[in-house]
C-alpha cells in the first residue's frame, strides 16, 4: 500500500490525448487513435525507494482548481469539462471489509471511475488529497460537456453569487444558465459504507443514460461526488480514519487531511444541496434536525428547503417496494429536542450550510457493521447491504432532482444569504408554522457583532496563535484584512498589523461560528447529540476583540496568509528566553531539545537557550513562528530535556502529543502486563486504556519502581482512578455529569503550568478536585461565579452541575509520596486535536514531571 506523498504527476488524461493525436497527427495523418488508458510502468521512487504507478493523478485540493482556473482565465485558458485523470490503480486488498458485504473495494474504485472516463465524456475524475495512509481521495463530476468558455462563465456567475450578489440577483443570463452544483459526500464514517456504492451507481447511470429528462438534467447541472471520504477506514472497517479521528467530528478544526478535502470541495464547488451519506438507524434518517439549529444560519433560507427535500427523499424510498424503506425518519419531524440537532458545525452539512448549501446526512436504514458484521451470515449482510444501497442511490438521486426542479428559487436564496452577510442585515424572524410543526422551541438566533480584531504587538497573548487562527479563517473562506495604520475601536488602541475581520462579509455566519464565545443552552434542550460549545476565539489561544456597533476607520489590505512572526530580539551573545505559550511554542522547545541545545525550564515555565544556540534559534524561529526575547540575568532553572512518554491515551491525545514533536509510545493495561519496558520513560500520560487495579503484581512492581523517579500526567476520570488506586496525590476526584461540555472560564494561573494560560478551557465529562492534601496546588480554578460559558451542562443529581464545580480546583499538582512529580487534568485540553490554546499546559506540565 502506498504511504502518505508517494503520488506521481502526470498530465490530465484529455491533455496527453491532445497531444497523442497531434503527433500522430504529423507522422500518419490518416490514423485514428483509440481512447485508451496508459498501461502502468513501475519505477524506483529516488525518494523513499517505493514501486509506484506511472499512472498516478496530481492530487489538487478543489481549492486550488479554483485558485487555478482564475489564473488560467487571466492568461486566456481554461480547461472545460471532462477534465479526466488517469487514476492511479491501488494493489487489490482481499481483507478489505467492503468485500464480504458484496460492496467495493477501495482498489475497484479507480479502475471504475477510469473505465467510466473512457466510456464517457459526463464523467471527470480528479484526486482531491490523500489520507492519513496515502489512499487517494476522489472527486467525482458529473455534467455535461462544457467548452472552456463555457466553465469560465460557470466560474464567473459563482464567484459574483458569493462577491456581487446584488449584481448576481440582477444577472438574467445566471438565473437562465447557471448550472445547479450538487455535492455528494459518502462514506465519511469508514464501516458505513453503501454511500459509495450508492453514489457509483448513480454516477454509472448518468454517464450513460439516454433518457432526455436526465441529458436534460445535466445540461443544467454539476453534481459533484466525493465517493469515499475516508478510504482508511472503509478497508479496515472502522469509523474513524486512520489517525483514529471520527472525520465527521472534525470540520471548524480539520485536523485531518480527509476534513481538509472536503472543506476545500464545498468551497470550491458552492454546492446549492448536498447530502452526506450516511448509516445505521434501523429507519432511514433524513434531516433537517431538531433543535437547538445552529443560531449562525440564515435558518429560514435553509429550513423551507431541507424539509421539502427531506420529504422528497422519504417518497422516494419508499418507492422502492422495500418494507425497511416504507418510510424515514426526518428528525425535525419525528425527534424531540435534542435528540438529532444541527448545532454544532462539526458535521460535514452543518459546516456545508455556512457555504450557502441546504445540507442533509442521511443514514440509510440495516446494520452491518461492528457485532452484526462478524455475527450474521454473510446471505444476509449482502441483503441488508443491498437495500441500503438502494437507499443511498435512491436518496441521492432524489436530491439532485430537488436542485434541477427548485434550482432557480435555490440560486436566489443562496444569493440572498450572501447578500444578507454583505449587507449587515439582521437575521429573518421565522412564524410558528413555516413549515410544518416550527414553533418557539426552534427559534435560535445571533445578533452579528461589527467587526472582530486579532490584536497585533503587546496586545496580543501570542503572535503564533493569531497567525494560525487568521490562516485558518481564510482557509475556511473567511474574509480578513490587516490594518495598514494604527486606530481606535470600542475604546481600544491597536497597532498597524492589527487584522480585522468585518462582519459585513458573506459568510459572516461561519466567521461567527468560529469566532464568538457561544451560548450556555443547558436550558433550552434536555440532552445534546454531541458538544455544543468549540470557540476559536477563546479556546484557540489568540487575543480576539469584539466590536458590537463600530467597524475600525482605517485602511486595510486583504490578507490571503498570515504575517510571518518568528524573530530574535536579543543582541548576539546574550541568552534567549521563550514563553512557552502555545503549541507553535512547544514545538520550538521539542526541536531545540531534538537538535542537542541544553536549555533550562524556569519556575514561570520559560525556557532559556543559551546564546551559543543561536544558530538553532533562529531556525527555530523560522520554522515555528516563535520570537525569542533577551533572557534575564541570574540563576538558571533545570535542564530541560524532551521528556520520552509512555502514553495511556486516547487517539487524539496521541495525534496531538506527537504533532507537538514528543517522544511518544504507547500504552495500555495489556502492554505494561506483557513486560512493557519502562526504562528511559520519563513521564507517564494516563487518560485511557490503563487500570491500575488489572495490573499483575510484576508489573505493579516495575511501576512502583519507575515512580519512584518518573513523572505523572493524568486526565479525566480514567486518570483520576489511576491517581487514586497508585496512591499518588491526596485528593478527591469529583465526576460531574458525563454529557457535560463545553466552553469554560477558569482562574488561577499558578504553579507549573497555571501560567501565562488562557482564561478559558474545554470540558467533555468535566472533572474538579477537592480536598486538596498537603503540597497540592490548585494549578487552575473553574470561575467562581459559574464556569461554564458555551456549551451544554445540566445541573444533575448528586451535585455534579457547574454550580458545585464553581471556585474548585481544574488542574492540580504536587509531588507524589513515592517521588513522582503529578499534574491531574480535569479540564480536556486536547480534545479532538481543537482547544489549541490549552496545548502549552499540558506541555509544560510533561517537562516539570520529567524533571527527576
Amino acid at each position: 500500500m502506498p504511504g502518505a506523498g508517494e503520488v506521481g504527476v502526470v498530465a490530465p488524461r484529455s491533455v496527453r490525448r491532445a497531444v497523442l493525436v497531434v503527433l500522430l497527427a504529423l507522422v500518419l495523418p490518416v490514423l485514428t487513435v483509440p481512447a485508451q488508458a496508459q498501461t502502468p510502468s513501475a519505477h524506483r521512487d529516488p525518494g523513499n525507494g517505493a514501486e509506484r504507478s506511472t499512472a498516478a493523478a496530481t492530487a489538487v485540493p478543489a481549492r486550488a482548481l479554483v485558485a487555478a482556473e482564475d489564473e488560467n482565465r487571466r492568461g486566456g485558458g481554461r480547461q472545460g469539462y471532462p477534465r479526466q485523470t488517469e487514476l492511479r490503480v491501488f494493489p487489490e486488498e482481499p481483507a478489505d471489509k467492503a468485500i464480504k458485504l458484496g460492496l467495493l473495494p477501495y482498489h475497484a474504485i479507480a479502475p471504475r471511475l477510469n473505465d467510466l472516463q473512457d466510456r464517457s465524456d459526463r464523467v471527470s475524475a480528479e484526486v482531491i488529497g490523500q489520507s492519513t495512509l496515502g489512499r487517494d481521495l476522489y472527486l467525482v463530476t458529473v455534467t455535461a460537456p462544457e467548452t472552456p468558455a463555457q466553465a469560465r462563465q460557470q466560474d464567473h456567475w459563482r464567484e459574483l453569487i458569493e462577491n456581487d450578489p446584488r449584481a448576481a440577483a440582477r444577472d438574467r443570463g445566471l438565473a437562465a444558465g447557471y448550472k445547479a452544483p450538487v455535492w455528494i459526500n459518502a462514506n465519511i464514517h469508514g464501516d458505513e459504507w453503501e454511500g459509495t456504492d450508492g453514489a457509483m451507481r448513480v454516477i454509472e447511470d448518468l454517464a450513460t443514460t439516454t433518457d432526455p429528462a436526465e441529458v436534460r438534467m445535466l445540461q443544467s447541472t454539476r453534481i459533484y461526488f466525493t465517493v469515499t471520504n475516508n478510504p482508511d477506514g472503509r478497508v479496515a472497517g472502522t469509523r474513524a480514519n486512520a489517525a483514529g479521528f471520527d472525520v465527521n467530528r472534525d470540520h471548524i478544526t480539520s485536523t485531518q487531511p480527509e476534513s481538509r478535502a472536503v472543506r476545500d470541495v464545498v468551497i470550491g464547488t458552492q454546492p446549492l444541496v448536498m447530502l452526506d451519506e450516511h448509516g445505521y438507524t434501523g429507519t432511514t434518517l433524513i434531516e433537517p434536525g431538531t433543535p437547538p439549529h445552529g443560531q449562525n444560519y440564515e435558518y429560514d433560507l435553509y429550513l423551507k428547503h431541507a424539509y421539502e427535500n427531506a420529504l422528497g427523499m422519504e417518497k422516494a424510498i419508499a418507492g422502492l417496494g422495500h418494507p425497511e424503506t416504507a418510510r424515514a425518519d426526518i428528525p425535525f419531524r419525528d425527534y424531540p429536542p435534542g435528540e438529532w440537532d444541527d448545532w454544532p458545525p462539526i458535521f460535514t452539512p452543518m459546516y456545508a450550510i455556512y457555504h450557502g448549501a441546504i445540507g442533509h446526512t442521511v443514514e440509510v436504514p440495516l446494520r452491518v457493521n461492528r457485532g452484526e458484521y462478524d455475527q450474521l451470515p454473510v446471505e444476509e449482510l449482502r441483503r441488508r447491504s443491498g437495500i441500503n444501497t438502494d437507499v443511498a442511490a435512491t436518496t441521492i438521486t432524489a436530491g439532485i432532482a430537488y436542485a434541477e426542479d427548485n434550482r432557480r428559487e435555490l440560486i436566489a436564496d443562496q444569493i440572498e444569504m450572501f447578500r444578507r452577510g454583505w449587507a449587515g442585515e439582521p437575521q429573518r424572524e421565522i412564524p410558528d408554522g413555516y413549515v410544518p410543526g416550527f414553533g418557539e422551541e426552534d427559534r435560535y438566533s445571533a445578533e452579528f457583532p461589527r467587526a472582530y480584531v486579532i490584536p497585533a504587538g503587546d496586545a496580543q497573548r501570542s503572535a503564533p496563535a493569531a497567525a494560525r487562527l487568521v490562516d485558518h479563517l481564510i482557509a475556511n473562506d473567511v474574509r480578513v484584512t490587516r490594518a495598514l495604520h494604527p486606530f481606535r475601536l470600542a475604546g481600544r488602541t491597536y497597532p498597524a498589523g492589527s487584522y480585522v475581520v468585518d462582519m459585513h462579509q458573506p459568510k459572516r455566519g461561519l466567521a461567527n461560528v468560529i469566532l464568538a464565545e457561544g451560548k450556555d443552552i443547558s436550558a433550552d434542550v434536555p440532552r445534546m447529540y454531541d458538544i455544543s460549545g468549540w470557540s476559536l476565539g477563546l479556546l484557540w489561544g489568540a487575543t480576539v476583540d469584539v466590536s458590537r456597533e463600530q467597524a475600525p476607520k482605517v485602511r486595510t489590505t486583504p490578507v490571503s496568509v498570515a504575517s510571518p512572526t518568528g524573530g530574535i530580539d536579543v543582541p548576539r551573545g546574550r541568552d534567549l528566553a521563550l514563553a512557552v505559550a502555545d503549541g507553535k511554542d512547544v514545538q520550538a522547545v521539542n526541536f531545540l531539545a531534538g537538535q542537542g541545545v541544553t536549555a533550562h525550564r524556569q519556575d514561570d515555565g520559560t525556557v532559556v537557550v543559551p546564546a551559543s544556540a543561536r544558530r538553532q534559534a533562529e531556525t527555530a524561529a523560522e520554522r515555528f513562528g516563535v520570537r525569542f526575547t533577551r533572557a534575564p540575568s541570574g540563576e538558571r532553572g533545570p535542564v530541560l530535556r524532551k521528556p520520552v512518554i509512555a502514553a495511556a491515551v486516547s487517539a487524539d491525545e496521541l495525534f496531538v502529543l506527537r504533532e507537538l514533536g514528543f517522544d511518544v509510545r504507547p500504552l495500555s493495561t495489556r502492554a505494561l502486563n506483557d513486560g512493557f519496558d519502562l526504562a528511559g520513560v520519563d513521564t507517564l500520560f494516563v487518560s485511557a486504556g490503563l487500570s491500575y487495579s488489572q495490573l499483575t503484581g510484576e508489573a505493579r512492581q516495575r511501576l512502583a519502581a519507575f515512580l519512584t523517579d518518573g513523572g505523572v500526567v493524568t486526565r479525566g476520570s480514567t486518570g483520576a482512578t489511576f491517581n487514586a488506586e497508585a496512591g499518588l496525590l491526596p485528593v478527591t476526584a469529583v465526576r460531574g455529569r458525563s454529557d457535560a461540555n463545553g466552553v469554560v472560564a477558569v482562574s488561577g494561573g499558578e504553579g507549573v503550568t497555571g501560567a501565562g494560560s488562557p482564561a478559558h478551557s474545554f470540558v467533555y465529562s468535566p472533572l474538579w478536585f477537592t480536598d486538596l492534601g498537603s503540597g497540592v496546588v490548585a494549578e487552575q480554578r473553574y470561575a467562581e461565579d459559574g464556569p461554564l460559558v458555551a456549551g451544554h451542562w445540566l445541573p444533575g443529581s448528586a451535585d455534579r452541575g457547574p454550580a458545585q464545580a464553581a471556585g474548585e480546583a481544574s488542574v492540580v499538582s504536587g509531588v507524589a509520596g513515592a517521588g513522582a512529580r503529578t499534574v491531574l487534568f480535569g479540564t480536556e485540553p486536547l480534545f479532538r486535536g481543537h482547544p489549541k490554546g490549552l496545548y502549552s499546559q499540558v506541555a509544560k506540565a510533561l517537562y516539570w514531571t520529567a524533571v527527576g
